[in-house]
Parts: C-alpha cells; sequence; structure tokens
C-alpha cells in the first residue's frame, strides 16, 4: 500500500501529520511550475538568450526549496519515506504520481471559511476530480 501525500508549501503539515495515522509506505511529493512560467515568459518577451534566463535561477532556488521541504515532512512524518520533486504542470504531475498509489492525501486550498467547491483550488479540484486513486482530502489547521 503505498501513500501519495502531496507537500504544498503552505499545507504539507496538515497532510503530513494526516498521514501518519495511515499505514503503508509513503511517497512524499512535491511539485513545482514557477521556473517553467519564467522559462516561457523570458522567451516570449525578452528572446531566448539563454544566458540572461532567469528561469535557469529560479530552477536551482525550486531544486533547493522542494529538498528542503521534503526534509522537513519527511522529519515530521517521522518514518520512512521515499521523497520526490517534480517540476511541471502541478495537477498533472500529482495525479501522474498517483497512478500506483492506494491513497492519496493532500489538503484543501482555497476558501476554507465554508466548506463547498470554492474551499479547493484549481489544481486542487482537478486533482480531485482526476485522482487514478481514494483520496484524503484534509482540511487546514
Amino acid at each position: 500500500m503505498t501513500v501519495v501525500v502531496w507537500i504544498a508549501d503552505d499545507t504539507w503539515q496538515d497532510c503530513v501529520d494526516a498521514a501518519s495515522a495511515q499505514p503503508g509506505e509513503f511517497l512524499l511529493l512535491h511539485v513545482s511550475d514557477v521556473a517553467g512560467a519564467a522559462h516561457a515568459a523570458f522567451a516570449g518577451l525578452l528572446g531566448r538568450h539563454a544566458s540572461r534566463d532567469p528561469g535557469t535561477r529560479l530552477d536551482h532556488l525550486a531544486t533547493d526549496h522542494a529538498a528542503q521541504l521534503l526534509d522537513a515532512a519527511a522529519e515530521r512524518l517521522g518514518r520512512p519515506c521515499a521523497k520526490e520533486a517534480r517540476v511541471g504542470r502541478v495537477e498533472h504531475e500529482v495525479v501522474a504520481a498517483a497512478q500506483n498509489a492506494s491513497l492519496l492525501i493532500l489538503c484543501r486550498d482555497g476558501d476554507v471559511s465554508h466548506a463547498g467547491p470554492r474551499s479547493l483550488g484549481p489544481a486542487t479540484r482537478f486533482v480531485v476530480d482526476h485522482a487514478p486513486c481514494p483520496v484524503l482530502l484534509v482540511w487546514p489547521s
């Protein structure tokens, strides 16, 4: 039983806490898409001069950030786990990572002042609608 835990910047602690009550093997997943957007914006606006592309610097920053976040999540989980950092469209990468999972844990990230569809952001809504496995949707604290 593989449990995929989506480690998002603002809500990862709640997801990890929910995961700690689950049996099985764990995959902590972080997805970044910031650098891709920077590469595309730079190419579209300023031309294709690789030496001045700010996306390259953002790639390094995103990699460091993901590693730190995944390490903190693994420490909080306190059990053996795999860690994976992906780059791409967040919702598509999360769904792809959950292909062979028995459970996907993620957190509400929209307007959590009320229940309902608006309590999910667009990427989270896509993941909930397209997940290939059961989903545990956590309320943030």
